[in-house]
């Protein structure tokens, strides 16, 4: 990472380095807002990689790709021990200075280089960021079964792999061009933007700006009673279902039209799911009618359940409130199934952390949904063991912001695995730790209204969201309107807490025609929940692999 004064060293030697040994004078990019950087050229050929010593990695290949890119680069594929998987990308033709890293999703498993929310991005678009990824240390099998016995394999997954995977990267980038990257990029969603936090949490320095999307920063409670409770609540005494997904586009009509106006345009999106009161016993059959047009009390009651979110017995809330907002129900296909019997996504999600991932040492492929019990000492016994070396919870980012780090975190509104209400309370908890101007310096929420998970979804859901961080670590200018779009329509979005208004003229599907406006009152995130002190400092921990086993000591 560079201190703010390194922004201004580098744009005021730009010209003396085009004179330099291998570079070429810098154009100007679309975007007009990064820093003028010359292009650098390689030092060696691509073959000549492999012969390179990095500490910490073993170099397996390295091959110069030209099909299917913007420019060409040399693919160098290797393994940090014991078992992270790394692809890094070096162009050929003129690299800027500019490192980006992305993470993987899921459980991770594979190493594939994914720049996610990047539409735009010039410096992406024109193929001259050197760039890698890891695979976190295990190789596929998304079910978790990989960390049974394999506790550094669990550690690499956690932070290890990603931020060795940066040292590693950096360092092979240094030897092929002889000069060290001018700014390092960090950008992921879902896993990755948990992976993202990590980054700002554990390695400050690792990177100068950090873009975390949909971040599954609360891992073990996410993975566990979060998806459980999508099964479970809508089992009844039998085990079968009781609302399919055939109802969904009932509900989500419904949805819309108690609350699609409340942003002052009806245009099939809810600015902030939050304002919306809707009560699914509104949709109550009426004795002489059609039940494919109506609820049943007991179809109503889990669709309540879903949106509200996991509980105990006595109404407790063993996570966030808002498990899934209202507007989000067409997306609920990932835990309502289609017929019975089926098996849906949220399941195995869950039994895939409960049976291999929350006891760390203590693996049960025979575990089923129905053995996690939702009472207060079954939320701790459960989560505890991993959310201390997993999570991705501490909201004091002093470190990171000191170093001249920058953040953008986003997500969907309408988001079906992690709700944005999460990311939400980590936000709030930042600014109460750090202090509301001071998070403001170096930190921005992005909302997306009606975008799904990572993308997808009702509401524009393609942007650029590493240009605008590259112009405000690069030049300091601090990121304002985000245009989103999909195949119809374009719209702003705007730094949380302000919304995209509709000014009164032209195309409701133009993003030229919408202005921010910030509600006089900020929504209150209700962080009343059992949970509530994993967002925490110094809750984390630095485990080691002892004899087969996870050994789990404070940092």
């Amino acid at each position: 990472m560079h201190r703010p004064v390194r922004t201004l060293l580098v744009a005021a030697a730009a010209l003396l380095l085009t004179a330099a040994a291998g570079a070429t004078p810098a154009t100007a990019h679309p975007s007009g807002g990064l820093a003028g950087l010359p292009a650098v050229q390689p030092v060696m050929p691509c073959a000549g990689v492999t012969g390179v010593t990095v500490k910490g990695l073993t170099i397996t290949s390295a091959t110069v790709v030209t099909a299917n890119t913007p420019a060409p680069y040399c693919e160098v594929r290797g393994t940090i021990a014991p078992a992270n998987t790394v692809v890094v990308r070096l162009p050929v033709n003129g690299w800027t200075q500019r490192y980006v890293q992305t993470g993987c999703g899921g459980l991770c498993g594979n190493a594939n280089i994914n720049y996610g929310q990047s539409a735009g991005c010039p410096v992406i678009a024109d193929g001259t960021v050197a760039s890698a990824t890891t695979d976190m240390g295990h190789q596929g099998q998304n079910d978790g079964s990989w960390a049974a016995g394999n506790p550094q394999a669990q550690i690499d997954f956690s932070y290890r792999g990603v931020h060795e995977t940066a040292v590693a990267a950096k360092a092979l980038i240094k030897a092929f061009y002889h000069r060290a990257p001018a700014y390092s990029y960090f950008t992921g969603c879902s896993d990755g933007g948990r992976e993202a936090l990590m980054e700002a949490q554990r390695y400050p320095d690792d990177f100068d700006g950090i873009a975390a999307g949909a971040p599954a920063s609360n891992m073990a409670v996410q993975n566990t009673f979060h998806h459980a409770w999508n099964v479970l609540a809508n089992k009844d005494a039998n085990g079968a279902f009781i609302l399919l997904s055939g109802k969904l586009p009932l509900v989500h009509a419904a949805v819309l039209a108690a609350c699609d106006g409340i942003d002052g345009l009806t245009d099939g999106l809810i600015d902030d799911p939050r304002l919306c009161r809707f009560d699914p016993a509104s949709l109550h059959c009426t004795p002489a009618q059609d039940p494919a047009t109506c609820l049943s009390p007991a179809e109503a009651t889990v669709v309540r359940k879903l949106h509200d979110g996991a509980t105990d017995a006595r109404g407790n809330r063993l996570e966030p409130a808002v498990a899934h907002p209202w507007g989000s129900e067409l997306e609920w296909t990932l835990f309502v199934p289609a017929a019975q019997g089926q098996t849906v996504a949220s399941e195995n999600f869950a039994l895939s952390f409960l049976r291999y991932l929350a006891d760390p040492n203590h693996p049960n492929p025979a575990y089923q949904l129905t053995d996690l019990r939702f009472t207060v000492e079954s939320f701790w016994r459960t989560v505890l063991p991993s959310s201390t070396y997993m999570a991705a919870l501490d909201p004091d980012l002093g470190a990171f912001q000191r170093g001249g780090g920058r953040l953008i975190l986003w997500h969907g509104w309408n988001d079906q695995h992690i709700s944005a209400q999460n990311t939400l309370v980590y936000w709030d908890t930042v600014r109460r730790t750090m202090g509301q101007r001071s998070v403001e310096r170096f930190a921005r929420l992005y909302l997306f209204p009606g975008m799904a998970h990572c993308g997808g979804g009702a509401g524009p859901n393609t942007f650029d969201v590493l240009t605008p961080l590259m112009s405000w670590v690069e030049r300091g200018n601090a990121p304002g309107r985000i245009v989103a779009g999909n195949a119809t329509r374009t719209r702003p979005v705007f730094p949380y807490p302000a919304v995209a208004r509709y000014d009164g003229s032209g195309s409701i599907d133009d993003a030229a025609n919408f202005v921010p406006y910030t509600p006089p009152h900020e929504v209150r995130n209700d962080a009343g929940w059992v949970g509530e002190r994993l967002f925490s400092h110094g809750y984390q921990t630095w485990p080691r692999a002892v004899d087969g086993k996870l050994l789990v000591e404070r940092g």
